[in-house]
């Protein structure tokens, strides 16, 4: 009777059953192989590095979109969203190394299908967003390209690090592949991506990388709205609050009511930053300019503030802050004349034209100079920007100063009188700034800026003001976060290169190292997992009848192996009886 040789129990592996277990639910070690990943489960991989990538790119965009806080009436979603997608950023990145290191230790790719129908959801919910964002929001993909102005040099060194880092499991692949076609298909594609990123630099244009010498004078911060940061928008405690930040002046939406008052306010309704759902309810979704200045002055515009909370600042004010924020009233255009009059400030506002069944739709303009007029400020503290009846308005007040937000050629901006334009953040090129209208007596304005690293694009940009809805924040960015030479730019570029350079190589030496050890050796080195597990793979190896007749050969000439040797000759696709009967006919022979 032949006695059939149990199979050796070996040690588990902790840290490679919670790899197999957690990618993809294969906790067992007799479901893991390691036979080469099926086609479908590769096309998987690559969904999945796909979305990554996508993902990747979609939370850079609205991790951007977060911080100028461009979108007001929609920032709590905003922020829900970023973080929502920031969860699922964290959940592709922990996928995405999972794979990597199935392929690295030499697993199957076998992705749970549970996790298959989450990839896939991600997949087509991120798609749908960008959709969405380019179909409502397509000036805001701008933000983007700016930010890249800023971020591209850092981007760069982080891209190239990772896919150094890469070059490890690459080298492994090349190294075990055994189709020389397949070799060099995958070394092409890796080093065409490393060669790209080596000369990605010749491409980055940022206003940053230029000699410290050339740097301007910081640009001077307008609180746009006041400081709605700090308190309710077009506000007097806006307003307060944006000149305790030390802002250059002020800049205010204007709207003519029914008696003909200029009073602040941003929205065409009132229902955002008042109460009228409660004085007027019949009236909150009627345009602001059909209420009179008596209606408008009941209504009370600071409570809003402290029930939204819109920039999460609420729990950072005083008491006192507190109470006088709940007593605000809408302002009127007078009354921040006459404030910055008292504080010395220029003022910049932009006034918006009734609708024209009103009552003052032809008188609109006329209604702003007399407020002027009237005022205590200084006429050339007064930056006029609507465009409509400027003879008529420069003929009225010489004195005001002429501003724009259209983009004019520098010609046309003398002739009419323009001396400063105010532009939104995506027409503030560089390029333009300093060519157009550096050197012409035309200062640039640009607005909204709200962030530290926007801020200081525009300052190596030569702008000379900004308009924030954050003053106190840039209030602290005495310097550019950062400014280097094209020389400083270049060194850093070669060094990363070099040293990118020297780490695949020295991945690819390594990895050839030990396939030349495997080669002398002769035979290939198992652990003993793998033999355990390869043991019991149903499909055989393509190496089996190999290993049968080295076993045979080696047995008939030395007589019976060592229990190692039996097992690692197992773990070449043969189970504990399979290999008696094998060495049935080697024990005969040993004995004759």
């Amino acid at each position: 009777m032949v006695k059939h040789q149990p199979l050796q129990v070996y040690e588990r592996q902790l840290c490679l059953s919670c790899l197999t277990g957690i990618y993809g639910c294969r906790w067992k070690r007799y479901q893991r192989s390691h036979d080469d990943s099926s086609k479908w489960e590769c096309s998987w991989f690559f969904l999945l590095c796909c979305s990554f990538l996508l993902l990747l790119v979609w939370s850079y965009f609205w991790l951007e979109l977060l911080f100028l806080l461009l979108l007001f009436l929609c920032i709590i979603f905003i922020f829900n969203y970023y973080f929502i997608y920031n969860l699922l950023l964290y959940f592709y990145f922990f996928f995405q190394i999972l794979a990597l290191c199935h392929i690295a230790l030499g697993q199957q790719l076998n992705l749970y299908w549970i996790h298959k129908i989450v990839v896939l959801a991600i997949l087509l919910s991120t798609i749908t967003g960008v959709v969405s964002i380019d179909d409502f929001w397509q000036d805001e993909w701008d933000i983007v390209i700016i930010s890249l102005q800023f971020t591209g040099p850092f981007l760069h060194i982080g891209a190239l690090a990772a896919v150094t880092a890469l070059g490890w499991v690459i080298a492994n692949q090349v190294v075990r592949m055994e189709r020389s076609r397949l070799q060099v298909v995958t070394l092409v594609i890796y080093v065409s991506i490393l060669l790209v990123l080596y000369l990605v630099p010749l491409f980055i244009s940022s206003t940053c990388i230029m000699d410290r010498s050339k740097l301007g004078a910081r640009p001077a911060v307008i609180g746009r709205r006041g400081a709605p940061m700090l308190a309710p928008e077009h506000t007097i405690m806006s307003f307060s609050k944006a000149l305790q930040q030390k802002v250059t002046a002020l800049e205010a939406d204007v709207t003519i009511s029914l008696d003909g008052v200029p009073f602040l306010m941003r929205d065409r309704t009132l229902r955002r930053t008042t109460n009228v759902d409660k004085l007027f309810p019949a009236r909150q979704d009627h345009d602001a300019s059909f209420f009179n200045w008596t209606e408008i002055r009941s209504l009370n515009a600071g409570l809003w503030f402290l029930r939204d909370d819109p920039y999460w600042t609420v729990q950072y004010m005083s008491e006192k802050d507190r109470n006088r924020t709940a007593n605000q009233t809408v302002c009127s255009l007078a009354e921040l004349l006459r404030l910055a009059a008292r504080t010395n400030r220029s003022v910049i506002f932009s006034l918006r034209r009734p609708p024209p069944q009103h009552p003052r739709h032809q008188l609109w303009v006329s209604d702003a100079l007399k407020v002027i007029q009237r005022s205590s400020i200084l006429p050339e503290q007064v930056m006029w920007t609507p465009d409509w009846y400027r003879k008529k308005v420069r003929a009225a007040v010489p004195l005001l100063q002429q501003t724009s937000d259209e983009k004019l050629p520098v010609a046309e901006l003398k002739e009419r009188g323009i001396s400063t334009l105010t532009l939104h953040y995506s027409q503030a090129r560089a390029q333009d700034i300093s060519r157009q209208f550096s050197g012409s007596n035309v200062s640039v304005n640009v607005y909204p800026v709200n962030e530290p690293w926007l801020y200081s694009l525009m300052w190596c940009s030569g702008v000379q003001s900004v308009s924030s809805d954050a003053p106190h924040i840039l209030k602290k960015v005495p310097n550019p976060i950062w400014i280097m030479s094209a020389d400083e730019y270049g060194l850093i570029w070669i060094t990363s290169d070099l040293i990118s350079v020297a780490t695949v190589i020295g991945i690819f030496i390594f990895q050839n190292y030990h396939l030349i050890r495997w080669k002398m050796s002769g035979m290939r080195s198992y652990n003993p997992e793998q033999i355990m597990l390869s043991a019991v793979v149903r499909q055989p190896s393509r190496d089996v009848s190999l290993m049968k007749e080295k076993l045979i050969f080696s047995e008939i000439s030395n007589g019976v192996g060592s229990t190692d040797e039996l097992s690692v000759y197992t773990g070449n696709g043969l189970d504990a009886y399979a290999r008696d009967d094998i060495m049935m006919p080697a024990r005969h022979a040993s004995k004759l």
